[in-house]
């Protein structure tokens, strides 16, 4: 079965506009702004001849893990290895269980099967679309060795029953803040508060590399050490090997583009909050699911995901007045074919399962402009207004 209509609806078209489409993303324009000093970065690392890891990358460590008040940072190849090497250094192995939710990119889910590990899920809080926290104890088990909170769309998890119930039953947190850069829960950094905070900076992420990259956060010294080891071959020193380690290093090139965007981090993300609000107000009167904000809690705005039941239809509507959105996720864990072994069906997680049938990600980027929000919200009142009459 799937969580998509497969239903033809036959909706009145309006005609093109003569305006270019609103992009989803434009990371042409985001470029054009800090052109010059990426281009100079580059070029530094080309002349210095070091290309992997050094001084750049270790410069950016620095500057994250001081924007997000940890101690720690280690500059990693990916997201999803980010996750892989925080799940050991938690002490996950083979036959261990981890607590984790299914409306999220698979990646969580792949991490915790790279170590041998089965995800145990919990279904998401129908506001925030994070983990439920008043579902998470009942699933622990003497196998539970982790408990992978997903701050999705931008929105932090809450953290803070989460972090009880791991202290109660030693069970360590782990922040999948891989949509989250900047994102705040209290007075905390998102990523800053559990065992390590795992971060992607895929190039349409908040803070995006030209390529894959990510890195890890934690508070912990020791951790810290191994997880700068493990990265790089588990070497303690050149050529000694203390484990099996991984090849899970941000070249230098990654970590002089990130250590320029960093610098815009915060004023992109109050441009987004900007442009959520907008949205926000102009919408609220429709029949859409609209995201929100807990209290306590600031969302880095990574994605604007609207809910509606036609999600498909409204998808077209927008196409055709020259709007392009996007699907995160159309389908959750549980039911991916890969994941078929564990046994879920269709009702099991319902919020995750109606949030992944009625999403709809509508352009959010902070180079947006005041016409091209208009042309969005416009698009959107005027396709709500054709769905209702077909």
């Amino acid at each position: 079965m799937t969580l998509i209509a497969s239903k033809t609806e036959t909706l009145e078209t309006p005609p093109l506009l003569d305006e270019p489409p609103v992009p989803f993303l434009d990371l042409k324009a985001q470029y054009s702004g800090i052109r010059e000093e990426i281009l100079r970065s580059l070029q530094e690392v080309a002349d210095s001849g070091t290309y992997i890891l050094g001084p750049r990358v270790a410069a950016f460590e620095e500057a994250f893990a001081e924007n997000l008040g940890a101690k720690h940072c280690v500059g990693v190849n990916s997201g999803t290895s980010a996750l892989h090497l925080a799940l050991i250094t938690a002490g996950v192995e083979a036959g261990d269980e981890v607590i984790t939710v299914p409306m999220t990119f698979v990646a969580t889910s792949w991490a915790i099967s790279y170590v041998g590990a089965r995800p145990v899920f919990v279904d998401v809080d129908p506001v925030t679309y994070t983990m439920d926290a008043s579902q998470v104890e009942a699933k622990i088990t003497p196998k539970t060795k982790a408990i992978l909170p997903v701050h999705l769309y931008g929105q932090p998890a809450d953290l803070r029953p989460l972090l009880e119930i791991g202290c109660k039953h030693g069970i360590p947190v782990i922040e999948d803040a891989a949509q989250a850069h900047n994102a705040t829960y209290g007075d905390h950094g998102a990523g800053s508060l559990g065992h390590c905070g795992c971060f992607s900076f895929y190039p349409g992420k908040n803070l995006g590399a030209y390529g894959e990259a990510g890195a890890i956060v934690t508070n912990d010294e020791k951790v810290a050490d191994r997880l700068r080891a493990l990265r790089d071959h588990a070497q303690g020193r050149r050529y000694y090997h203390n484990e099996v380690g991984f090849n899970y290093r941000m070249d230098a090139f990654q970590g002089a583009i990130l250590g320029v965007k960093l610098k815009s981090l915060k004023a992109w993300t109050e441009a987004r909050r900007r442009l959520a609000a907008r949205y926000i107000e102009h919408l609220g009167g429709l029949p859409l699911g609209l995201p929100g904000e807990a209290v306590g809690r600031r969302s880095a705005w990574h994605l604007f995901v609207v809910l509606h039941p036609r999600r498909d239809a409204l998808r077209r509507e927008l196409e055709t007045r020259g709007i392009q959105t996007g699907l995160h996720y159309p389908v959750p864990v549980h039911l991916q074919d890969a994941y078929r072994s564990l046994g879920h069906r269709i009702g099991d997680f319902p919020v995750s399962e109606r949030v992944a049938r009625e999403c709809l990600s509508l352009p959010l980027f902070p180079e947006m402009t005041e016409r091209q929000q208009e042309r969005v919200i416009e698009a959107v009142h005027d396709a709500m207004r054709n769905l209702e009459v077909a």
